[in-house]
């Protein structure tokens, strides 16, 4: 999930242009040779937003995933630990995709002012999250996950909170003036409400257990393949509850949600405990999720990629169809929170 993160120190490419504007495929090659890897000039840019992230060929071998970091984003500590976490998680047979460690067992480069790392390629299709035996393979992995997370803890990562991702969203959309004049009371009084409505839910379960988790584990970053899946992109790994790498598996109606989560608690309990507490943050993470997406976009539209991807956005539609979704969160944070029998 995209946020907002300390500088880093390294060297934007022009000070004229957005900086992925200089990341031609020229760049992107150089950047592989410099690491000793010969290209057969091949090259495919990737779905992905937030970062760049190639399909790179290579003579005499499978192709390979070249990630260029965002700058300014994250710091080189920040995108050390990640790597860290996905390696250790490697090494205990987790099925993830970590960097590889090339240039004398560095998993970090820089190249003309990007810091990027390289992946091998991994195929894979969407989980069915329709088959209840493959959310209990899900459950069993993310408790293996989680109970990694849990022996040690992240110093640089940044941790979940209601502030970094609800109030700095707000007041950055508020005063940036993205949303239509006609709808900035309605979105003014309704997310301050939210607002409020969270951090006293948050306050309910100070005592839950805070832990180094993937942080953005929708759908989309799990490769089902041999019978497994296997997590991708740890780009948003932080301290937060267990549960936010639970939720985003679940979908539909309250009672298919419902069925969803026992099956996926039932794995995860065999390799680490879940906190039954931790379910009333379910809706209050999903707001924090929808408030800090559009706060997202905001603030990445000065990128070229972001107007062309996301015409919508910026829109009076857009805007009001969001302030309806986040009066739906009022709503569903009056529900009772799913139960485990």
């Amino acid at each position: 999930m995209p946020s907002r993160e300390d500088p880093s120190p390294a060297e934007l490419p022009s000070a004229d242009v957005h900086p992925y504007q200089a990341l031609s495929p020229e760049t992107v090659l150089e950047a592989m040779e410099s690491l000793g890897i010969v290209t057969d000039a091949r090259i495919l840019a990737l779905n992905s937003y937030e970062n760049r992230v190639y399909q790179v060929g290579v003579e005499d071998g499978p192709p390979l995933i070249a990630k260029f970091y965002r700058p300014q984003r994250w710091t080189r500590e920040q995108i050390l630990e990640e790597h860290a976490f996905a390696l250790e998680l490697a090494d205990l047979e987790i099925p993830v995709v970590p960097p590889m460690q090339l240039a004398g067992g560095q998993s970090l480069h820089e190249y003309q002012g990007f810091s990027f790392a390289v992946f091998e390629r991994r195929a894979g299709r969407a989980p069915d999250l329709d088959n209840p035996d493959n959310l209990l393979v899900l459950g069993r992995f993310l408790g293996r996950v989680h109970a990694a997370g849990a022996t040690r803890s992240f110093a640089h990562r940044p941790t979940l909170s209601v502030q970094r991702f609800a109030i700095e969203s707000r007041e950055f959309l508020l005063q940036q003036g993205f949303i239509p004049e006609s709808l900035v009371r309605a979105y003014d009084t309704l997310s301050r409400d939210l607002i409020q409505r969270v951090e006293a839910v948050f306050a309910r379960t100070r005592g839950v257990a805070r832990l180094r988790i993937h942080g953005d584990c929708h759908p989309g970053n799990v490769l089902w393949r041999e019978d497994a899946p296997h997590f991708v992109d740890f780009d948003d790994t932080m301290t937060g509850p267990a549960i936010q790498d639970l939720w985003m598996l679940m979908s539909g109606e309250r009672d298919q949600r419902q069925g969803q989560l026992l099956e996926i608690v039932e794995g995860y309990n065999e390799f680490h405990d879940f906190d039954a507490r931790e379910l009333e943050l379910i809706e209050s993470l999903r707001t924090l999720r929808i408030m800090h997406y559009s706060a997202w976009l905001a603030r990445r539209w000065e990128d070229p990629a972001f107007p062309r991807s996301f015409p919508w956005f910026n829109t009076e539609r857009y805007w009001a169809e969001h302030i309806l979704e986040l009066r739906e969160q009022m709503a569903a944070l009056d529900e009772p929170p799913l139960q485990l029998f």
